[in-house]
């Protein structure tokens, strides 16, 4: 099987733009958040439960998840994040193990949006790394890429993992705050390293 790096960072970090870099590079790339929205697209497997657990308003007339319904609802209430994260990390986890279990690459790059939040997700990596910019970096990027308002976007940040704490946990740090150039170079770098990794642990 694979050697297994996770790769995480707050919103507005940098995170498709770096798994880009490394899926440029040969490297296979699962992103849990395709996933999730493949589970609650059209009869897609969390649709069920979803249903059970919250009620036919949060499925839509095609048989999605209501996004903007849910969204509002996990926001404001932790519970009822946490009753969807109950349905929705098992099978998120069942697929991308599936996935892994099925290449022959010598790593795959996992990328978690709540890695050190989903214990299962953490305790499966073999290495962690966390894409850092500034809090100011992320509201700007995420203000300018979804129109999303600064007082929105500061509020989505306060309810993720401290920054502080992102960078305790990793194993590494992907800096996001020059320009794709650097961006670029330490990719380059860390591909080595996960290479060299990867063939060690065989």
């Amino acid at each position: 099987m694979s050697y297994r790096v996770g790769l995480t960072g707050g919103i507005g970090s940098g995170k498709s733009t770096v798994s880009s870099l490394f899926s440029s590079l040969g490297i296979p790339v699962i992103d849990t958040d395709a996933i999730s929205h493949q589970l609650t697209q059209t009869d897609g497997a969390a649709i069920p439960a979803i249903r059970s657990a919250f009620g036919d308003e949060y499925v839509d007339e095609t048989g999605a998840l209501n996004r903007a319904k849910m969204r509002q609802l996990v926001f404001s209430d932790k519970a009822k994040k946490q009753i969807l994260e109950n349905i929705l990390h098992p099978l998120i986890f069942a697929e991308a193990k599936s996935r892994t279990e099925s290449s022959s690459a010598p790593y795959i790059l996992i990328v978690v949006p709540l890695l050190f939040e989903a214990v299962t997700f953490k305790q499966w990596m073999h290495r962690t790394v966390t894409v850092d910019c500034s809090e100011e970096t992320q509201i700007a990027r995420v203000s300018k890429r979804n129109g999303m308002t600064k007082q929105t976007a500061r509020a989505i940040i306060s309810q993720q993992l401290p920054r502080s704490q992102r960078l305790a946990l990793a194993d590494d740090i992907i800096e996001n705050e020059a320009d794709l150039t650097e961006l670029s170079k330490q990719v380059d770098r860390l591909n080595l390293t996960y290479l060299d990794l990867a063939k060690r642990s065989i």
